[in-house]
């Protein structure tokens, strides 16, 4: 270990006891403030001028088997990045990587614990420059942007390395064993055992979320000893650029090789995530995206272990409620977040074409859906607020979605534009919410990303909830909700959400959302469903990552 390495064990292991603390208890806990302010009065100005400093120019990033400069990154806000980066020669690049790993393999699980951990801290320093390039890749909001992008990645990051650690240390790394022999000598051995990597990870990033999603796969990998190549979505490379960055500069600092972090951008149209996950020293794969291209890599890269987070039909049971006007706000804002943008939006609201009881009163069908569209409107009337809350849309592909739900069912809130004073280019867009029957199930069972929700007329509960049941079992989901006064439907509900494998929000009306996740307390997405073949918070997440050698001899 060298003496820096050494330091950075020092000063973060009560960081790491820490965090394996919190995945025990799974109670709040985070060491990356969320509020802006907490960062000093000069970093807000400081991490604009960085991210403005990178803009039309080749980003600062040295590696291996570097053949050209690519970019093209366009915000959703209507902005020309006009970075550019390097452009991988694999046959370079992976080489050289594989290179790297005796050293950080031998290191052991808490030096590159520890090492990780400044890498994050490193990060965490620098979150309004990663908030402006996640703003202006992903088309979240700023204080979206600033959050997920930020210190909620960096969490989820912790949380994979206190994960990776837990696993390696299940087993002690070493033994002595003796076995009696009677009247003989006993026989007696010394035994190491040794977590080792699978070989090279390949992270794939995602437009959305391109840090949050990325987080968890890039640091489990490292902590288990696989060095990672990073293949960003290319609309949002400059966040995993400047992740890569600050990665390579702490694990040189720390005395190990930087190529154990590199960048993979792509040409434009090169497909380079298909080339790499068939690469024979990819041993491990980390993607979020459709599920065309997420089931593509599940039987097209026999040589690797995939973790996938594809689409899913995220569903919402209403039967009665206490509180109507704290679930209508609750549902609206679920709705409006981020332009319905997320894997954990909402899409499916089954409710009994007879009505539900709110708070003591009947409301029919036709009641709720025009008080939830009341709410929506309400809650996104002012235009500030509402680019606040929604963001740009990042994809041309909601868009289309938007025009083709136009016609679907009937339309209870269509949805408006909203113009965005600061960036005249923006596509920002309000949610689109239709009423249809259980009967059409040809559109509800197909995954509608974007701000599109069905209130979808039951015949009863019990019937929305074997929908619900048959529905995610076939199809996958990431998030379930229901509404219940009734003790006996949420038992049901739960019933159906442990057989489907889906997580559930049971009640919700207050400042927590189904669509969002807490690092180290919720576990996100389950494994259990199409939708997911891992869950990004628990020990099997990590375990594939590695194998345990041993070696013995006589003493």
């Amino acid at each position: 270990m060298t003496a820096t390495a050494e330091q950075f064990s020092v000063r973060h292991r009560e960081t790491l006891d820490r965090a394996l603390a919190a995945i025990r208890e799974r109670a709040f806990w985070t060491p990356y403030p969320e509020m802006p302010k907490a960062y000093g009065q000069e970093a807000a100005a400081a991490g604009q001028a960085a991210y403005e400093g990178y803009l039309g120019r080749p980003f600062p990033l040295e590696q291996p088997g570097t053949d050209e400069l690519v970019g093209g990154e366009k915000s959703p806000y209507g902005v020309e990045l006009g970075v550019t980066y390097p452009h991988p020669d694999l046959d370079v690049l992976l080489p050289a990587m594989r290179a790297a790993i005796p050293a950080w393999r031998d290191a052991g699980p808490e030096v590159r614990a520890t090492v990780l951990i400044e890498a994050l801290g490193r990060l965490n320093a620098r979150t309004h420059e990663i908030a402006h390039a996640v703003h202006h890749t992903s088309g979240q909001a700023f204080g979206m942007a600033f959050q997920a992008g930020g210190p909620h990645a960096q969490d989820r990051g912790l949380e994979a390395i206190a994960y990776a650690y837990a696993a390696q240390t299940a087993q002690v790394a070493a033994a002595e064993w003796e076995k009696p022999q009677g009247p003989k000598p006993a026989l007696r051995m010394a035994k190491r055992f040794t977590a080792v990597p699978r070989g090279i990870a390949l992270v794939i990033g995602c437009n959305t979320f391109p840090t949050w999603n990325s987080y968890p796969g890039l640091f489990a990998s490292l902590a288990t000893g696989n060095p990672v190549v990073v293949k960003p979505h290319p609309n949002a490379v400059l966040p995993l650029a400047i992740t890569v960055a600050v990665l390579r500069s702490t694990l040189a600092e720390a005395g190990f090789d930087p190529d154990l972090a590199a960048l993979a951008a792509e040409s434009p149209g090169e497909g380079l995530a298909k080339v790499l996950a068939t690469r024979p020293e990819i041993r491990v794969i980390d993607y979020t995206g459709s599920t065309e291209f997420g089931v593509w890599l599940e039987r097209n890269a026999p040589q690797a272990v995939v973790f996938t987070e594809k689409a899913g039909i995220n569903t919402v049971v209403v039967d009665s409620v206490e509180d109507y006007k704290g679930m209508l706000g609750n549902l609206a804002f679920s709705f409006s977040l981020y332009s319905g943008q997320m894997c954990t939006t909402p899409q499916n609201i089954f409710i009994p074409r007879g009505g539900i009881t709110a708070g003591g009163e009947h409301k029919s069908f036709d009641d709720v859906a025009a008080d939830l569209a009341g709410a929506v409107e309400r809650l996104l009337g002012d235009d500030a607020r509402a680019n606040a809350l929604l963001g740009a849309v990042c994809n041309p592909g909601v868009i289309e979605r938007l025009k083709k739900a136009e016609s679907v069912g009937k339309t209870v809130l269509a949805s408006r534009t909203v113009a965005n004073p600061d960036y005249p280019g923006a596509e920002v867009r309000t949610p689109l919410i239709a009423a249809i029957d259980a009967a059409d199930t040809d559109v509800y069972t197909g995954e509608w990303f974007g701000p599109i929700s069905f209130l979808i007329a039951a015949d009863d509960t019990d019937a929305a909830i074997e929908t619900f049941r048959k529905t995610v079992t076939e199809h996958g989901a990431i998030t379930a909700s229901v509404y219940s006064t009734d003790d006996e439907v949420i038992a049901k509900t739960e019933e159906a959400a442990l057989d489907a494998g889906v997580n559930l929000s049971v009640n919700l009306t207050g400042g927590v959302y189904v669509n969002q996740s807490a690092a180290f307390s919720d576990f996100h997405a389950t494994g259990a469903n199409p939708a997911a073949n891992a869950a990004l918070s628990d020990l099997a997440y990590v375990a594939g990552r590695f194998r345990v050698v041993q070696s013995r001899r006589h003493i």
